[in-house]
């Protein structure tokens, strides 16, 4: 190790570099139980969900496009959906984001917010609808409309924090 700090043209460290974004998204998935919450209905954004998105936004290239098998594995493993729901649902997100990356050169903050909005106004709403397939189905939606709501309002400030999670992902030893 340089006594006067990194190098230039240094390498950021291979372990935060692969660790950070899947650790972020685990860890968000595994948040709402560990908070002390009880609701008859759906009250707290999918965290996993909305890292996953941000970093899908942020760094399409980062991950393969099979990503989603694996995350969402965890994510339904911890929200307590049926085992597939976020696998296929995750995956299917991470295809259309690669799809738009393809499409959409020049993406601003606002394109990524309504990009992410719209991917989790309808993830949420089908995975709601595959948990609870024999209920009516305007009475599930309205279930899960404020979760939508408090998710799509909470997509930028996910936005920034995979931001500040990608600097420091990004930093030089």
């Amino acid at each position: 190790m340089n006594p006067r700090g990194p190098r230039l043209g240094e390498p950021a460290s291979l372990w935060r570099m692969r660790i950070v974004p899947v650790a972020t998204v685990l860890f968000a998935s595994a948040l709402p139980l560990m908070l002390p919450l009880v609701a008859s209905s759906p009250v707290l954004p999918p965290l996993g969900l909305l890292f996953f998105l941000s970093w899908q936004l942020l760094r399409t290239e980062m991950w393969p496009v099979w990503i989603g098998l694996p995350l969402g594995l965890w994510d339904d493993l911890f929200s307590g959906a049926p085992i597939g729901t976020a696998i296929g649902l995750w995956t299917i997100a991470s295809i259309a984001i690669a799809y738009i990356s393809q499409r959409i050169y020049w993406r601003g903050f606002l394109h990524d917010w309504a990009i992410g909005a719209l991917l989790v106004a309808a993830i949420q709403a089908i995975a709601a609808l595959i948990t609870h397939p024999h209920a009516a189905s305007g009475h599930v939606l309205g279930l899960v409309v404020p979760q939508i709501i408090v998710s799509v309002l909470l997509m930028p400030l996910i936005l920034r924090l995979t931001g500040r999670f990608d600097n420091f992902r990004l930093r030089r030893r």
